[in-house]
């Protein structure tokens, strides 16, 4: 049994995807869709641009969606093989479920550069600049984490933004709750807590007008059958109606992304593989320290490709 994953925010850098789109044309044309669809010279951030420029939630969200499916697309070309015959299931981490989406033909990729663009801009637009802030407690577990996030509720909003691996848990908030929840940290037990550098609270209720842009958005859009099961962020429940598909994808902007028990999932399915497609090791990364006896493979270049075969 195979998964293949999608990565999410946080794995992008410059110039990813270039490789892919200067040896296969399958890619190439991937990257071109993507322009032509947001009417915006993206890959020219990719590829050209700075840091800042590429990790701008709007910027960042298309961009590495676009990598995957370009990654996807050459996969399929290699291997004469379609998603179904790749994997069981498909799912990703945050905007990845868009890739996921895309991937398993729920909406087109053109429709997904102009979701991911428009859901980035909500999402940093939601809040402003230095009211939010994300935090990471390492060496922790769920239930600690809720722990310290309910202490500091009187300060502000302290959600739970992503439980991502077993001692990693993500908190999402105003920034003095989040503060106040790191320097509290330690007194639960908490090996450390940092700020994370992101540039909105994501996952959070803070998040709730960029989800009423995404309702909107996402009502309006037709969602077909996705051809591979997928797992979404917000249940783990293997998913293939439609109006479920969107719903998930509407409640996952305030959300908690549950990685941590995806990978849970995969294991007592008896996965195989998990092979990452797109920017990146951070989930084959996760999946490896998870799932004992596991296979994780990352495709991002033509190397991978042939390390894969």
């Amino acid at each position: 049994m195979n998964f293949i994953v999608f990565p999410g925010q946080g794995s992008q850098k410059i110039r990813m995807g270039k490789e892919l789109s200067d040896n296969f044309i399958e890619a190439k044309q991937v990257f071109e869709e993507v322009n032509d669809a947001l009417n915006f010279d993206l890959t020219s951030v990719m590829w050209e641009g700075t840091d800042d420029e590429i990790s701008l939630t709007s910027n960042a969200q298309p961009a590495l969606m676009a990598c995957s499916i370009a990654t996807l697309r050459v996969l399929n070309k290699i291997t004469n093989k379609k998603l179904p015959d790749l994997a069981d299931y498909v799912c990703g981490h945050s905007l990845g479920e868009y890739t996921a989406m895309t991937a398993a033909e729920v909406f087109s990729l053109h429709q997904c550069a102009i979701l991911l663009r428009l859901r980035g801009t909500a999402m940093q637009e939601a809040v402003p600049i230095g009211k939010g802030a994300m935090a990471a407690l390492i060496g922790t577990n769920l239930e600690t984490a809720k722990e310290v996030s309910d202490k500091v509720k009187s300060y502000g909003v302290c959600d739970i933004a992503n439980d991502n691996s077993e001692g990693q848990v993500v908190i999402s908030g105003d920034i003095l709750a989040v503060e106040n929840a790191i320097k509290l940290s330690k007194d639960f037990g908490i090996k450390r807590a940092v700020i994370l550098p992101v540039s909105a609270p994501f996952h959070c209720q803070l998040m709730k007008p960029a989800q009423t842009t995404m309702e909107n958005a996402l009502n309006d859009l037709i969602f077909k059958t996705p051809i591979v099961p997928i797992i979404p962020n917000v249940n783990v429940s293997p998913e293939t109606n439609p109006d479920k598909l969107r719903k998930n994808l509407i409640d996952q902007v305030t959300g908690t992304v549950r990685w941590r028990e995806t990978m849970k999932f995969a294991d007592k399915q008896g996965v195989k593989k998990v092979i990452e497609l797109g920017s990146g090791k951070v989930l084959s990364g996760i999946a490896k320290r998870m799932i004992k006896n596991v296979v994780t493979i990352s495709i991002e270049n033509t190397e991978d490709f042939e390390n894969f075969l």
